[in-house]
């Protein structure tokens, strides 16, 4: 295992400084299951070992090594003010005084839930959980509950956490690895799911036309689990229309969009409404977070108002509420959003001319402070086109974006994003880096 992991770093021009630090990394590997706690962070899909990160700060985090990298990952959303801002951090620091867990409510949550709830015009109620898995979990349950009705359709490439019924033909570290679900998922608990593909409105009319016990469609509004892939003009409304019309509830997955590239999300952005809304990452300003939220019929059914049972130890944990509270404000206090955009563009502009330049193809999905670059001649517009991209030039390109000091998400299934916290200085850094990863693919092709 050792002379693996020497070979790792060798191999991917990691410099191996000292045997100290591979002997961390071999007790941790022996420990920790794959040596991490989520999939994708493993780099199984552009080899080598994973970089264990020691502090952030800013736009900036830093490896055990000492390595500074510019952040486009971004702990894949919530940091979209930078690590540590001052004032997440001064919020941080008055709520740890006050303690840690009650398992009573707080202050905190009321103050989150009319901020969150104000955001969102078709939200009266919002429920807190822990993550963005237990809010579209619960979100399910509630619609099956509120339509007396069992079946749900999913687009393929779409990823909503890892509950057993949604575990099917979905995007993130699935994409990656290469799995069609996971093992350990019995039959019954996906027979009620249904696929249809992203950006095809006929897929969705075939199942309403042929099933009559449909409670929801839920959806990526941007499918950010399978590289940022927006929805035609016409698709998601006319989704949401056809919901309407059959009494089938539309179940918003805003777990990534939600308040990172408008403060009402995607739905304010593109003009569409849910029924029920799953929130997560940005409205716990870097704590563990989720949200479920929808109008007062359907969010009266929740306990303890109504039948369906859902209860949660940690959750609306003051720590989160008051970071998230922080970041929330924020973020409306300065209209960031402006900001972000201009930064994206930026980003956007570096990839499209770096490859036009070496003469590699490439397709740059984005959507306001998200995006993917693909590396395929074909546009990206769901699941299928998704993967025509050629993931041995995203490896090169990510280990020489690595080298050159971006921090960027280990899978080509993956979006970027894009915090306040980006400096002039590290957009020319972005640049340097993106030129030298492009040129890199372009002489190994």
């Amino acid at each position: 295992m050792l002379k693996k992991l020497q070979d790792y770093w060798i191999r991917n021009n990691i410099e191996n400084e000292t045997r100290e630090i591979i002997r961390i990394i071999y007790k941790r590997a022996k420990h920790l299951v794959g040596a991490v706690n989520s999939p994708v962070r493993a780099y199984k899909s552009v080899g080598g070992i994973p970089l264990f990160i020691k502090k952030g700060k800013g736009s900036k985090i830093y490896d055990v090594d000492g390595n500074k990298y510019v952040d486009l990952v971004q702990s894949y959303g919530p940091m979209i003010l930078g690590h540590r801002h001052k004032k997440v951090e001064k919020s941080l620091a008055k709520a740890l005084k006050n303690g840690y867990t009650f398992g009573a409510s707080t202050n905190g949550e009321l103050k989150l839930a009319k901020l969150v709830c104000n955001a969102f015009p078709g939200m009266d109620k919002v429920r807190f959980v822990n993550s963005g898995t237990e809010a579209v979990l619960s979100a399910i349950r509630l619609a099956r509950a509120f339509t007396n009705k069992d079946k749900i359709v999913k687009f393929s490439g779409c990823y909503h956490g890892h509950t057993d019924a949604l575990l099917v033909a979905a995007g993130s570290g699935l994409a990656t690895l290469g799995l069609p679900g996971s093992k350990g998922v019995p039959k019954d608990a996906v027979k009620n799911t249904l696929i249809s593909e992203y950006n095809n409105i006929e897929s969705v009319k075939e199942h309403i036309n042929k099933h009559k016990d449909i409670a929801a469609v839920i959806i990526e509004p941007i499918a950010g689990n399978m590289g940022v892939i927006k929805p035609t003009d016409a698709f998601l409304k006319e989704l949401r229309s056809i919901t309407k019309e059959h009494d089938i509830l539309l179940v918003l997955d805003e777990v990534m969009t939600g308040f990172r590239s408008k403060f009402g999300g995607a739905q304010e952005l593109l003009g569409v409404e849910a029924d029920i809304t799953c929130l997560g990452k940005v409205i716990g300003g870097g704590f563990p977070v989720g949200a479920y939220g929808a109008r007062n019929e359907i969010m009266e059914m929740v306990a303890p108002l109504g039948a369906v049972y859902q209860a949660g130890t940690l959750s609306g944990n003051p720590i989160t509420m008051a970071c998230g509270l922080a970041t929330l404000k924020t973020l409306k206090k300065k209209n960031s959003y402006k900001q972000l955009e201009n930064i994206a563009a930026n980003i956007e502009s570096f990839l499209k001319a770096s490859a036009k330049k070496h003469g590699v193809d490439i397709q740059v999905n984005r959507f306001g402070s998200m995006m993917n670059p693909f590396f395929t001649k074909e546009e990206v517009k769901d699941f299928k086109s998704a993967l025509t991209c050629d993931t041995e030039k995203f490896k090169k390109f990510f280990w020489k974006m690595t080298e050159n000091g971006v921090f960027l998400p280990p899978s080509q299934f993956e979006a970027w994003f894009i915090s306040t916290a980006i400096t002039n200085n590290d957009l020319k850094t972005i640049e340097t880096a993106i030129e030298l990863a492009m040129e890199s693919v372009a002489v190994s092709s």
